[in-house]
């Protein structure tokens, strides 16, 4: 799975994001729109990480999703 997928298929996504990243709000994950980008900001902000961070727990969110599809 990469990102496109999880982007094409947002909302069904929603769960297991917010399931991931609990401090994040339905409303900003809905706003988030599959912005991979976006994502990471948020994430860098609301848990106080660097961006290569954001970006490693995100890769690590696809690796997840991947096996168990």
């Amino acid at each position: 799975m990469n990102w496109d997928v999880i982007k094409g298929n947002w909302k069904q996504m929603t769960g297991a994001i917010k399931s991931q990243w609990g401090e994040l709000t339905d409303d900003e994950i809905d706003q988030l729109d599959g912005e991979r980008e976006r994502l990471a900001g948020l994430i860098q902000e609301r848990y106080g990480m660097a961006k290569d961070q954001a970006e490693e727990e995100i890769d690590s969110f696809i690796a997840k999703q991947k096996s168990a599809a």
